[in-house]
């Protein structure tokens, strides 16, 4: 059993287990032993709270949302930082071609950073209709069925109820 060194007015500290022999230890030594170790030992995960959200991050249609979510992030992020990265690696390993003409004083750098805002723009579009067309109508159904959850929780039952005379 591995000890940490005992600081004056705390209880000494172990690593390994064995916390009922240490226990029996400081009762021998006539110390007062309370079980606040063996019932708080970092060791023992504390059970998870119970809310009221808890049945709908277990719902599969609330899993099938956040998977289409993050789907959709991560394509939207990868085009959005892959056109922008490949603009500035190609402003700085290309310069030649990004210094082309194309009509006037126009050049292919300019005209690829002005399509940085396009991509943008197109980006921010398809998230939208991707949120209203496909998470938008499941959040609100399962927003629903948890109001109606929640709402049978407030309902008084029937035998509590106050009757007229």
């Amino acid at each position: 059993m591995t000890r940490l060194p005992r600081l004056p007015n705390s209880p000494a500290v172990t690593i390994a287990t064995g916390q009922s022999r240490l226990r029996d230890i400081r009762q021998r030594r006539g110390c007062i032993v309370s079980n606040y170790t063996a019932r708080y030992d970092s060791s023992v995960p504390f059970p998870p709270a119970q809310t009221s959200r808890q049945p709908i991050h277990a719902d599969p249609e609330f899993r099938s949302i956040s998977a289409a979510y993050r789907r959709f992030g991560i394509w939207a992020t990868a085009l959005s930082v892959g056109g922008f990265l490949s603009y500035v690696l190609l402003s700085s390993f290309v310069p030649g071609v990004m210094n082309q003409r194309l009509i006037g004083h126009l050049t292919l750098g300019l005209t690829l950073g002005l399509a940085q805002f396009a991509v943008m723009g197109v980006t921010a579009f398809l998230y939208v209709r991707h949120m209203r067309k496909n998470i938008d109508p499941v959040v609100r159904r399962l927003r629903s069925h948890l109001e109606e959850r929640e709402a049978e929780k407030r309902r008084v039952p029937a035998a509590r109820r106050f009757r007229a005379w």
